[in-house]
């Protein structure tokens, strides 16, 4: 079998279901939770892992940062046979509802990032696979956590959005971030449009959950502010929500 060139991965692993974390540091962690992990390859920003789940194949593959590269992973992953991917990553909250340590589940995303445009129009929307949000939702009841649904805000620029001010379209930028807060958008991220639109191109689906960090809008505003930088909360459901819907795809 050929491995595909930038995620040095072939078929042989057999596996329908991918969890993508951006950070190569969090794949062995993610892997930890399937049975019999064990790693596959490192090649660029791709580190992957297999383990077992249900009797189902399961990969961890990290896709570093942003739409660019997020596009390869999923592309050269549906190419050996995956198609089946659920985002696990961090953001930043937007609506004041949102705090640190909260869950963002994903059913769509504002397109400010590059990467879609070169797959369909601006008109196309980047939405999320329903049957793999809705089993991130029960997961995330399930472990009765705090957890919110809705659009969040893609960007291919971190520091575009965290200091405007800096940039000569700051302005534009600026007031696009105010128009999403008006919106209700829950949060800021870098790679879910891209997944959401490459997946629908390819006829894969594809969800994300998110752990939010902190909340600049809520600091600003001089509410409080939790810091939360572990990602357990959001693996966990990822895993429980794989393990829902293999047992759902099981009964057709």
């Amino acid at each position: 079998m050929t491995k595909q060139y930038h995620i040095n991965l072939d078929a042989s692993h057999q596996a329908k279901y991918a969890i993508l974390p951006g950070d190569p540091g969090r794949v062995e962690k993610i892997a930890a939770y399937l049975e019999e992990p064990k790693f596959l390859s490192q090649k660029r920003e791709y580190t992957s892992w297999i383990g077992q789940l249900e009797n189902e194949g399961i990969l961890v593959m990290s896709t570093g940062i942003g739409g660019a590269s997020t596009a390869i992973a999923v592309e050269e992953l549906y190419k050996t046979g995956v198609t089946n991917f659920i985002r696990v990553g961090t953001c930043g909250g937007m609506n004041l509802e949102v705090q640190g340590g909260d869950l963002i589940i994903a059913t769509g995303a504002v397109r400010m990032d590059g990467t879609p445009n070169e797959y369909v129009p601006m008109e196309f929307p980047a939405v999320a696979n329903f049957e793999l949000t809705s089993a991130l939702v029960t997961a995330a009841k399930n472990m009765n956590s705090k957890f919110h649904t809705g659009i969040v805000q893609c960007k291919d620029s971190f520091y575009g959005q965290h200091s405007p001010h800096e940039m000569p379209i700051g302005y534009e930028l600026q007031n696009k971030w105010d128009a999403w807060l008006k919106a209700n958008v829950l949060g800021s991220e870098m790679e879910s449009s891209t997944l959401f639109i490459v997946s629908q191109i390819l006829g894969a689906r594809a969800a994300t959950v998110l752990n939010v960090i902190w909340n600049q809008e809520r600091a600003k505003k001089g509410l409080s502010d939790p810091h939360q930088h572990d990602t357990d909360l959001a693996i966990r459901t990822a895993i429980e929500a794989i393990r829902i819907d293999i047992k759902e795809q099981n009964k057709r």
